[in-house]
């Protein structure tokens, strides 16, 4: 018998229906991952399942006694106490032992107590015929790995650590199934590593919903999705589910072509009349008023978002170089005696544990933070966006559309006016969803909602700091090919690992006590490239030969009077060559220009060629006398 059925289950909230008429069943020894874009109703699936929600219509059976443990992205508002009495409180009747033990043995540390030290003892009876010394290890054991402070007030603590919090408290519990909604979001890549270790080892049955695709890969055993209103269950991992969803897609849209032209076949027909009124005549109009009734009921899957980049004029060659840079803060070392060089079109992942000091990084590479040691070198003609993970950058309070348009109703994009509205639509926002006040939004959608305001701004060094939360997998995918064709600059501090091996070609990782490593590639790679060096560095060591003494380096120099005053006009020379370069392009963007020009057309490609060379050199010497300008 399933431990959960789930059967013809109907729900909807005023518009068209969340589920209609879906069925699930979770056997035990099941890892489920559920899938479905921002807003398919993922998370009001898995709280029907927890019982927290009833369907409208249809059944849930449940196996008597059954346990359900979850973690939800949004946090309760009613938990107090001590990070130890909230995770202890899902061991259940041990719960209440554990904690008063915990919190006497605090009190006892602080006043020897003759009094206090029975009342311990009796304490450590009762834990002992409850077999509760068993699950205060799976406490204390637990909480490092989540980077918890068993003392910590519930209430005092961040967003991210709260969830983390909840996350214990719901693998402590052991439960028949164990749902999760987004459970790596706010965790580093050595928690959600050891995440899956523990899930695969110590969780038997799961449910849960997730965007990180290396996640889903290494847990699910079995894939679902949500699309409009259905479900579509796979007993498959994640990426055999993706190659069936594909075909699915595929003659979903061959049958719904032939479908159309049955339906226009039929509206052709019925608009020349019926020319006799026999039954057979009859029987056709009452086919096509079912035909128009099952298109009007037809839900159209959502639309792809069109993501656009507006690059601005090309920064400099070296957009940044930091030389032995050290930052401590609170006397605790975040970087040391790092050296690092910039250049234009780099792609760079930033990755690192929680409170390693990636965003110091970030703000040390973009100069808006001072180092306490060492020097940082900025390049020329930078335009920098900001993509900030806490996305402090959009007004709750404000509507969609007045986040984008800032008082206006129209925004530039690629050079030509939109209306905010039709630029919304490109980022999936509805007329009437860009007319909703931002805090009512899912956190996909305040992501894509702050990508689209960001993206109405000309840039050549993109800075993205977590930009993968809550992004459903066709948007991360889409993100991802936009950034890989991205010829700007780009800084990404991500815990998302296939998203770093898909878009980065190199990576900074902090690996603690201010020691930042460089390596080539993404992800993957700076994992190969770090066990090499363990394993170079663990081999016995051979003779060194000592090192040549490197050469002094050049006292700077100066730039000369005449070298001034070419720095001075270069601006104005490469204004000329872009003009004259713009010209040209109207010119061969004119269809009247081919009909008259005949040899003139080889003519002006060749000097559109000897144009761009000229402004690469000029380029280049501007950006070598401000080198030396420093």
């Amino acid at each position: 018998m399933a431990l959960l059925s789930l059967q013809n289950i109907t729900l909807s909230f005023g518009g068209p229906p969340v589920f209609d008429g879906i069925g699930l069943q979770i056997e035990a020894g099941d890892r489920l991952c559920l899938m479905g874009r921002n807003g398919t109703g993922k998370s009001t699936l898995l709280r029907l399942m927890a019982g927290e929600l009833p369907p409208e219509g249809g059944q849930i059976q449940r196996q008597q006694g059954l346990t359900v443990a979850s973690v939800w992205q949004d946090v309760p508002t009613e938990l107090a106490g001590t990070v130890f009495d909230i995770v202890a409180a899902g061991m259940g009747e041990a719960s209440r032992l554990l904690s008063a033990y915990h919190n006497l043995a605090h009190r006892l540390a602080r006043e020897q107590s003759e009094e206090l030290l029975a009342e311990l003892e009796e304490l450590q009876h009762k834990l002992e015929e409850s077999g509760g010394w068993t699950l205060h290890r799976s406490v204390e054991q637990i909480l490092p790995h989540l980077e918890l402070d068993a003392d910590a007030e519930f209430a005092t603590l961040s967003g991210g650590t709260k969830r983390r919090v909840l996350l214990a408290r719901a693998l402590i519990s052991d439960p028949d199934i164990l749902l999760l909604d987004e459970p790596t979001n706010h965790l580093d890549i050595a928690t959600i590593l050891w995440l899956e270790e523990f899930l695969l080892r110590s969780v038997t049955t799961l449910v849960f919903v997730t965007h990180d695709r290396a996640f889903a890969r290494r847990i699910a055993n079995r894939t679902a999705e949500l699309d409009r209103g259905r479900l579509y269950a796979f007993t498959c991992g994640y990426d055999q589910f993706v190659e069936r969803r594909e075909a699915l897609l595929e003659a979903e849209i061959t049958r719904q072509a032939l479908f159309d032209k049955k339906l226009a076949q039929e509206e052709a027909w019925i608009r020349q009349g019926i020319k006799a009124r026999r039954t057979r005549n009859e029987g056709r109009v009452r086919a096509l008023k079912k035909l128009r009734e099952e298109y009007r009921q037809r839900q159209e899957r959502q639309g792809t978002a069109k993501l656009q980049l507006q690059e601005a004029a090309r920064s400099g060659a070296l957009v940044a170089e930091v030389e032995n840079v050290s930052f401590s803060y609170d006397g605790r070392p975040l970087v040391r005696e790092f050296s690092t060089t910039v250049m234009r079109g780099d792609k760079i992942g930033i990755i690192g544990p929680n409170g390693s000091g990636k965003t110091t990084l970030l703000r040390l590479l973009l100069g808006e933070l001072e180092p306490t040691a060492g020097t940082v070198k900025l390049g020329t003609r930078r335009e920098v966006l900001y993509f900030d993970q806490m996305r402090s950058q959009l007004d709750l309070n404000a509507t969609v559309q007045e986040n984008v348009g800032e008082g206006n109703d129209t925004v530039t994009v690629g050079g030509r006016q939109r209306h905010v509205i039709g630029y919304l639509q490109d980022f999936l926002f509805s007329p009437e969803r860009a007319r909703t006040p931002v805090h009512i939004l899912s956190g996909g959608e305040r992501n894509r909602l702050l990508l689209a305001k960001l993206f109405t701004r000309p840039a050549n060094v993109l800075v993205m700091d977590e930009p993968t939360n809550d992004l459903d997998a066709e948007t991360l995918e889409l993100l991802e090919d936009l950034l890989a064709e991205y010829t700007g600059t780009l800084l990404l501090v991500s815990h998302d690992r296939e998203f770093l091996n898909n878009v980065v070609t190199s990576t900074l990782a902090l690996e603690g006590d201010g020691k930042v490593t460089e390596s080539v590639g993404g992800y993957d790679d700076w994992l190969r490239q770090a066990e090499a060096a363990r394993s170079a560095a663990e081999a016995p060591k051979q003779k060194s030969v000592p090192e040549k003494p490197r050469p002094e380096k050049e006292k700077p120099r100066k730039l000369s009077f005449k070298e001034e005053r070419e720095l001075e006009a270069l601006p104005e020379k490469i204004a000329e060559l872009e003009a004259a370069q713009a010209a040209l392009h109207l010119r061969l963007g004119d269809p009247e220009f081919y009909k008259s020009a005949g040899s003139e057309v080889a003519a002006v490609n060749d000097r559109l060629a000897a144009l761009e060379a000229e402004l690469e050199e000029v380029y280049a010497r501007w950006e070598e006398l401000e080198s030396v300008k420093g």
